[in-house]
Parts: structure tokens; C-alpha cells; sequence
């Protein structure tokens, strides 16, 4: 990834906790990673556990960034949602799987996206 690819990573990251912590959310790590995948953020609201995967870009020229969260990387979320839940006895939790997508300045949240 180049410097822009990190930049807006960094950049819809950000915004995607503003928006989850403004919309009752509470954020309970980021990036977490592990050898079966990585994590954007995990957060919590209304009793689930919320694995939330961001994509970010600068416009839509080649689509809106959710369409870029691929079946792959689903798994790998998946995989490494097991661990966490695991790892901190949370196996009993309801869980969800979120997407935020970054577009410029908007923040469009998409709850149950996988």
C-alpha cells in the first residue's frame, strides 16, 4: 500500500470511531490482529460485540468502498473474531458484522454487512 492507500486508511479509521463513539458505541480495541486476520475495530452497543471492518476511499470512481470487503476477507475477520471472543471468554456474546465505508467526508455505516 502506498503512502495515500495508508493516509486514507488512517484518516477512515478515525472518522469511523468518531461516528461509531457519536452513534453509542463503545469502542473496546482497534486493530487487533492475529495470525488468522486482523480486526479494523471492535466495539460494543445494546449487548453485541460489533466486528467492524473499515474501507475507505477518496471517491467512488471504482466503486463504493464496501464492495471491496471480499468474501476472503469476511473469513478472516470471522477467524479472528473466534479468536477474540475466545481469548476473553465472550463466547456466549452476541456479535455483529459491520462495515463503515469511508467515502471522502461520509461515513455510511452497514450493520449485519456479512
Amino acid at each position: 500500500m502506498g503512502l495515500k492507500g495508508y493516509i486514507e486508511g488512517f484518516v477512515g479509521e478515525r472518522l469511523a470511531r468518531e461516528y461509531l463513539e457519536d452513534n453509542g458505541y463503545k469502542i473496546i480495541t482497534t486493530n487487533f490482529k492475529n495470525k488468522l486476520g486482523e480486526i479494523d475495530i471492535i466495539a460494543k452497543k445494546k449487548g453485541y460485540i460489533v466486528f467492524v471492518e473499515v474501507k475507505a476511499r477518496e471517491n467512488a470512481l471504482y466503486g463504493r468502498p464496501s464492495e471491496f470487503v471480499s468474501r476472503d476477507k469476511q473469513r478472516k475477520v470471522r477467524n479472528a473474531a473466534i479468536t477474540y471472543l475466545k481469548m476473553n471468554g465472550l463466547t456466549d456474546c452476541d456479535v455483529r458484522f459491520d462495515v463503515i465505508e469511508v467515502l471522502g467526508d461520509e461515513v455510511n455505516l452497514i450493520e449485519n454487512a456479512f
